[in-house]
This record gives C-alpha cells, sequence and structure tokens, in this order.
C-alpha cells in the first residue's frame, strides 16, 4: 500500500525581552552559575504572583502579525498541569483555547515547489528549568525556568522531511528579521518537536501520530523525519499498529527511541490561570505594532531586485540571512548601486567561504563593509589585479587590516608596465614549447595555460588584459 507523509511543527523560540515572562529575573543567564537567576516566582513557592511581561506579549503580537494570524480581542493564560523534574510548581503557565495568535499561514518554496502552510496558533507561555544528566545523577537549572517562550503550532500540512526543513527555516529568518529572539538552536533558543503520522493515499483520516523530540538542527530534524517516517511504514507493512507515543531522536545512532506514550490535551487538565487576569488586547496599539514590522525576507527579495538589479539567485540567498543581507546594504551604501553585482558576487563566494570555514557569525567578523568597498576601489582603479584582490580579501577577513596597507606590506599592486610584463611572458614561453606547439595546433586552452603561466610568475600581480594581449602578440609572431 501506498502512503503519505503528513508533518505539524511546534517551534518553541525564546523571546529577547530583559527579564522572565512572570518576574524581574534576568535572562542573560547564558554564563551565568547555575540557579543564580531566579526567584521564589521561578521556584515556585507558595504565596508568590505572576505578573504578566508586557514585552513578551508585544514580541508575540508582533510575530502572529508577521505570520499572518488574526490577533483576538480577548486571550488569556492558562495552567497545564504536569510533573516533571524540570518544572518545580507542578504546572506550566500557558495558554490553551484563547491564545494570542489564531491561523495564519507561511509561504514555502521546497525543490521549486511553492506551498502555503497554514498555522493552527500562535501562544506565549514560561519556559521549564535545564536538567543535567550525569551518570546516576540528574542536576536542575534554575535559571532557564520562566524565560518567555513562544509557541508556533503548524496544520499537519507538510507533506515531506525538505518541506519541514524549508517551513523551519523560512520561520528562523523571520523571527531573526523581526529581532524578536537569537532564534539560535545549540544555545536552545529555537527548538522544535515534530509530530508525523503517515497514511494511505488520499485518505483523510489520521493514524497515530508520533512526537518526535531532541531536535537541535535543521538537520536533525529532516534525518529524524526521514528515519520514523520509514519505521512507520515498515511497522505497519510487517502487520504491527502504530501508537501515539513520543520517542527521542538519537542523533549518534540515527534512531528515534520510544521516551513515554503519547499525553492527550485532557491530560494536562488545563483551567483558566487564577492569578492571571485575562487580557484585553486594544485595536490601537496592535495597529502600532503593525506599523513598525520591519520589512522582511520576502519584501527584501524582491527590492533587491528591484533596487539593485539582482538575479533572483543572489536575492534570495542574501535575505536568506538577516546579517547577510545588512552586510550588503551597508557596503552599497559606501558604493555606487551598478556595484551590487559585483559586492553580491563577493559576499556570496569568498566571504561565505571563510565565513563557513572558519566558523564565524558575520557580526564578528573583522572586515567592515568599507574595508570592502575600498579593495573595490582598488580593483576600478589599477593598482590590484583580480587574482591579487582575493589574496588581499582573504588577508582583510582575517586580520582586520585596510585593502592598501595589506597590498603595500605584501607588495600586491598590479603590475601594468607592458615592456615588463612583455619580458615575463617571453620567458614563459620560452620554457613551455609544448604549450605553445600546442596553440600553433589550435588547441585554445594552452593560451588559458601559458597566461596563468604569467599570473604565477608575478603572483597574480600582472594586469590580466595586458598579459593576454602581449601572449597573442607574441604568439602571433612564431
Amino acid at each position: 500500500m501506498d502512503y503519505e507523509t503528513v508533518i505539524g511543527l511546534e517551534v518553541h523560540t525564546q523571546l529577547l525581552t530583559k527579564s522572565k515572562m512572570y518576574c524581574s529575573c534576568s535572562t542573560n543567564y547564558a554564563s551565568a552559575p547555575p540557579n543564580t537567576h531566579a526567584c521564589p516566582i521561578c521556584l515556585g513557592m507558595p504565596g508568590v504572583l505572576p505578573v504578566i511581561n508586557e514585552k513578551a506579549v508585544e514580541y508575540t503580537v508582533m510575530t502572529a502579525l508577521a505570520l499572518n494570524c488574526t490577533i483576538p480581542e480577548y486571550t488569556k493564560f492558562d495552567r497545564k498541569n504536569y510533573n516533571y523534574p524540570d518544572l518545580m510548581k507542578g504546572y506550566q503557565i500557558s495558554q490553551y483555547d484563547a491564545p494570542i495568535g489564531r491561523g495564519g499561514w507561511l509561504p514555502i518554496d521546497s525543490n521549486g515547489t511553492k506551498k502555503r502552510i497554514n498555522l493552527t496558533r500562535v501562544h506565549l507561555e514560561e519556559d521549564v528549568a535545564k536538567l543535567w544528566h550525569r551518570r546516576a545523577n540528574s542536576l536542575i537549572d534554575v535559571n532557564r525556568s520562566g524565560v518567555p517562550l513562544m509557541e508556533i503550532v503548524s496544520e499537519p500540512e507538510i507533506g515531506s522531511p525538505e518541506e519541514a526543513r524549508a517551513y523551519l527555516i523560512k520561520l528562523h529568518n523571520i523571527l531573526r528579521y523581526l529581532g524578536v529572539s537569537t532564534a539560535n538552536m545549540e544555545e536552545g533558543s529555537f527548538r522544535c518537536d515534530a509530530n508525523i503520522s503517515i497514511r494511505p493515499l488520499n485518505s483523510k483520516e489520521f493514524l497515530p501520530k508520533v512526537e518526535v523530540k531532541n531536535l537541535n538542527s535543521f538537520k536533525a530534524v529532516y534525518q529524524a523525519l526521514e528515519y520514523e517516517a520509514k519505521r512507520q511504514r515498515e511497522l505497519l507493512e510487517a502487520g504491527g499498529e502504530l501508537a501515539q507515543e513520543t520517542r527521542g531522536w538519537i542523533e549518534e545512532r540515527g534512531i528515534t527511541v520510544l521516551q513515554r506514550t503519547k499525553e492527550y490535551a485532557d491530560d494536562y487538565r488545563y483551567f483558566p490561570e487564577p492569578d492571571l487576569p485575562p487580557l484585553v488586547l486594544d485595536r490601537t496599539w496592535i495597529e502600532e505594532i503593525r506599523a513598525k514590522l520591519p520589512e522582511l525576507p520576502e519584501a527584501r527579495r524582491e527590492r533587491f531586485m528591484a533596487q539593485y538589479g539582482l538575479p533572483l539567485y543572489d536575492a534570495n540567498i542574501l535575505t536568506n540571512s538577516k546579517a547577510l543581507a545588512d552586510y550588503f546594504e551597508r557596503c552599497l551604501k559606501l558604493a555606487e548601486h551598478s556595484k551590487a553585482k559585483t559586492v553580491s558576487n563577493w559576499l556570496l563566494g569568498d566571504f561565505s567561504r571563510l565565513l563557513n570555514t572558519t566558523n564565524t557569525e558575520i557580526e564578528n567578523v573583522k572586515m567592515s563593509p568599507k574595508d570592502l568597498t575600498e579593495m573595490l576601489i582598488l580593483i576600478d582603479n589599477g593598482t590590484i589585479s583580480g587574482p591579487a584582490a582575493k589574496a588581499v580579501f582573504e588577508e582583510m577577513f582575517h586580520s582586520g587590516k585596510k585593502a592598501s596597507d595589506i597590498v603595500t606590506e605584501k607588495k600586491l599592486s598590479q603590475i601594468s608596465d607592458a615592456g615588463e610584463i612583455r619580458e615575463l611572458v617571453k620567458q614563459v614561453i620560452a620554457s613551455n614549447t609544448g604549450a605553445v606547439s600546442d596553440y600553433a595546433s589550435g588547441k585554445q586552452h594552452a593560451l588559458t595555460f601559458i597566461i596563468g603561466q604569467v599570473m604565477k610568475a608575478t603572483r597574480g600581480r600582472a594586469n590580466p588584459g595586458m598579459v593576454r594581449e602581449i601572449i597573442m602578440q607574441e604568439l602571433g609572431g612564431k
């Protein structure tokens, strides 16, 4: 029997507020000693009262608007009751039947196919403590407990692991553009739980779903869903039965393992949070937030093509990273718009390569946009050649030095003296008689080889145009 995959994603993202969701404790706990950013509210002590963080509500409304959600006038908080070591008070203050954002959608492009993934809700809750497992013991760090946590839930409309990855990358990018979260998966500020099931092709009924946890990268999401879809198919084909359960992804082994049978909503015994009043969201305030929404990735991509004349490929990759798009535009504030494609080529080529090989975030790059544009000026005025520019660029990236200083230190200024180049060409021709014979017999690649040898002899400093012209003159006379 043929089956189709059905996936729904629950994304939890920590919000960039200074204080926690229901108390004044700092959210800047990353490098703090364990259990130092905690108070009686974080610890769930009797008699304490929570207070709603207004900035967290604002950020959630902002995200909901960016995701095309409906913002109701009335919303409230609920108690989600369950017992787990990372939840000291035995319940989590969350939202159930009256979330801040309802509905909405997110358009994705997966393998050239455009699709709109509908959303169920965007709601606000608090994060839980962090468990540290050490052999036979488990330790608890309460610093994270109470950090504002926004949950974005999709409808079960994602049809493949590839679509799931495209959805997450798109959502991740939007959150960073909005500035509501660092959305750093490695630090846990952007976390994903994936619900996956299979069903007979063209069937409308859902088979029991599996929730997959421990997904800490886009790659992990893709691999875990690939594995789980295959596991469920093989189980049914072998005559087994699927059960609603929670499974953990074990990346080292490339498998999912059973953690527990899945709870249902009734198991959490939701009821309205008695210590927090319902929220009435003023429409004027909502529209003020809407008016402050920044330019989002798709709009920026279209503008890059219209304003700077970039091809779709360049505009798409540049705007997939807010930091990269910002760097690009800072360069163009210092250079002519006619240089947009040149700047894009450098950023998508050597710049991105160096970022990846050195594992450097754009925000930490030593080379400023001004440095890059000054290097382009040196290329335009003939001070350095294209090959030399690559060496200059790499040194700028690693050291943060100015292009002009590097050119002087490493003696990379372009050789444009015709007499000097002609002497070098003659030497190369004399040392490569085989290539000269190949060229004479019509093999054009031999010309490229000879040019390369001249450029190599000058460490890329010779003017490439003059080198080619003089070689043609010398070979034409033979």
